[in-house]
């Protein structure tokens, strides 16, 4: 199977980036093609056979990664698998591609791969990185029902089937909407502990838009992919897990502004997933209510 990479840039850790480019360079098995995106930046130097596109403009990261998948033609279909990797992460082994490859065509179904996300100097992974609700055990591989954005592996049939990522997200999200498309159309997501993206351990309120983005996001989300009975439910039990985590007077007036415009603004166009999705994703454990 043919894999591509996908990185998008601001154009700020070039060092990070060349360390990252190096790891996938030095894969095992037939070379990764590799695009690199300047999300309204220049791209910093790259190694020759890097492909680089530079935006005029940041599209966010659903967006910038999106003009990366077109690169491999529509829908990506150029290449079988593409690796989504953040700029400044580091594939940990040079088996990593050669794994993703044994793992799709193992898989019929499976449709994306979510990479475990560890600290480079201390190991640790964060219970947040592992994407599901039972998350002690960053180890342990399993099904799950979303998957983690800068760490990933997708077939591009996935795009071909239901399209890209969410543009208008920005940031915030994108990778469980497509993840519960993907799941709506029978595609699965695995995630395994043995495919390792080193990665400095941030937090993601980091981002000055953080709390705005994740309650904005989180009403299109509902309001694009879910039956309409489990809308308020879903928002409702978010609502009340924000409020429970008692974020400051600042955050939380942030987040009630983004969620009263994902109410009141555009969110693309809706197609709420089947009955016999949401009882899937209730039987992987994680019912589309939380």
């Amino acid at each position: 199977m043919k894999v591509g990479a996908v990185i998008i840039t601001m154009g700020n850790r070039p060092e990070e980036l060349r360390a990252l480019l190096d790891s996938v360079a030095k894969q095992d098995g037939d070379p990764v093609e590799v695009v690199v995106v300047g999300n309204g930046s220049p791209v910093p130097d790259v190694p020759e056979g890097v492909r680089t596109i530079e935006l005029p403009e940041n599209l966010g990261i659903p967006g910038g990664r999106n003009v990366g998948i077109e690169a491999f033609g529509p829908a990506g279909r150029d290449v079988d698998i593409l690796l989504f990797l953040d700029d400044d992460g580091l594939l940990a082994g040079h088996d990593t591609a050669e794994l993703c490859r044994r793992a799709f065509e193992a898989d019929p179904k499976l449709g994306i791969v979510s990479f475990r996300i560890a600290d480079p100097d201390t190991g640790v992974t964060q219970r947040r990185h592992v994407p599901r609700l039972r998350a002690s055990d960053p180890m342990r591989s399993s099904r799950v029902t979303t998957f983690l954005g800068g760490a990933n592996a997708v077939r591009t049939r996935v795009f071909a089937d239901v399209g890209g990522l969410p543009d208008e997200f920005f940031y915030a999200h994108e990778e469980t909407d497509l993840a519960w498309r993907a799941l709506d159309a029978g595609w699965m997501i695995d995630y395994r502990s043995d495919m390792v993206l080193y990665h400095p351990t941030t937090a993601p309120s980091r981002h000055a838009v953080y709390h705005r983005m994740v309650a904005r996001n989180r009403v299109w989300l509902a309001r694009r992919n879910l039956p309409a009975p489990l809308v308020p439910v879903y928002l409702g039990v978010w609502l009340l897990l924000t409020l429970v985590r008692r974020p400051s007077r600042s955050a939380l007036r942030a987040w009630f502004g983004g969620f009263r415009e994902g109410w009141t603004t555009p969110c693309g166009r809706r197609r709420p997933m089947k009955w016999r999705t949401v009882w899937r994703l209730t039987r992987l454990g994680r019912p589309p209510v939380i």
